[in-house]
């Protein structure tokens, strides 16, 4: 009976304790023992952003006696699987598809007047790029432009006139035209490559060197007066740009609408200078008559040593003069 009440009474004692201890927690004394709840809420993106990193040092790992053991789950035991959201990939940055040009090349003729072939090139990946122009046997240098751009006047020395352009890769294109007022004139080509010093001249009438009526680089006269029957005139081809290039002048006298009756001298003239002094030279001559079919003859010739620059050497048999009945 004894042992009953001393149990009784400890076991009140513990009650009253324990009591004791959730007021003390709950009142003002603990509040001011142990502090206000100044725990606050953390923005996870703040602590992300934070480039601190916390220095951590003398840790001791302690272990933490339990009670009651924790129960591993167990092979049969159901496992749900939860899916996780999916998250959206960002889209790629699509540029905008950058297609290359149209590489094809493109030409056109057309007659223009005094018997004249306008001829325009459209080359877009063949930018200042060199080229050669063929056309019923006469071929000259040409150089296209920073776009691929290519324009050219052209005496025409056939009728059904054929322009094929030709690049030094194999590209190339071609182009046709009519050109009705051919029969009109008569045309004398000279062409050749590089510095050679050649040039082309026509003495009109008898005209002297020098003179009103001497058409040749220097003075080249001009289509206006071929249209208007008072003089021929001299178209050079083939660009100077061109290293080593060919080159060709040709002049055009308008025979059936020629206002006067004569002779016009033609020469070929080659001046000595230090490019070609002392070397052999080439030309070609093309010669096309009104109702005549074309003719064309070579030339080499010997230059000269240099002691002789600044002379010309005359070739006054190598062209057929022009005789002119004017109307």
């Amino acid at each position: 009976m004894l042992y009953r009440k001393e149990i009784v009474t400890a076991a009140g004692t513990l009650c009253c304790a324990i009591a004791i201890g959730f007021v003390m927690q709950g009142s003002e004394t603990a509040k001011q023992r142990y502090g206000q709840d100044n725990r606050q809420s953390v923005d996870p993106e703040s602590v992300i952003a934070s480039s601190a990193l916390l220095n951590v040092k003398e840790i001791t790992l302690t272990s933490a006696a339990f009670e009651t053991s924790v129960v591993a789950p167990q092979q049969e035991m159901a496992v749900t699987p939860v899916s996780t959201p999916a998250i959206p990939l960002p889209e790629p940055d699509v540029a905008s598809e950058i297609l290359d040009p149209d590489c094809d090349v493109a030409a056109e003729a057309r007659a223009v007047a005094g018997a004249i072939i306008s001829f325009s090139l459209s080359a877009p990946c063949l930018a200042n790029e060199r080229l050669t122009l063929h056309h019923s046997g006469m071929i000259f240098s040409a150089l296209t432009s920073g776009i691929g751009k290519l324009e050219v006047l052209i005496p025409a020395l056939e009728e059904n006139a054929l322009i094929v352009a030709a690049f030094p890769n194999g590209d190339g294109a071609v182009a046709r035209t009519t050109v009705d007022e051919l029969a009109d004139f008569d045309r004398v080509v000279l062409q050749w490559k590089g510095d050679t010093g050649f040039g082309l001249h026509a003495r009109e009438y008898g005209a002297e060197y020098g003179a009103a009526g001497h058409i040749w680089s220097g003075a080249s006269g001009d289509v206006a007066a071929a249209v208007t029957g008072s003089g021929g005139f001299i178209t050079p081809l083939g660009d100077k740009n061109v290293a080593d290039g060919l080159m060709a002048e040709v002049y055009t006298f308008p025979t059936m609408a020629a206002i006067r009756s004569g002779i016009i001298d033609l020469s070929v003239e080659a001046e000595v200078t230090q490019a070609n002094c002392g070397m052999e030279i080439e030309a070609k001559a093309i010669q096309v008559k009104r109702g005549e079919a074309v003719k064309s003859r070579a030339l080499t010739l010997s230059v000269p040593e240099c002691d002789a620059t600044d002379s010309f050497l005359v070739l006054n048999n190598l062209l057929q003069d022009l005789k002119v009945a004017g109307s």
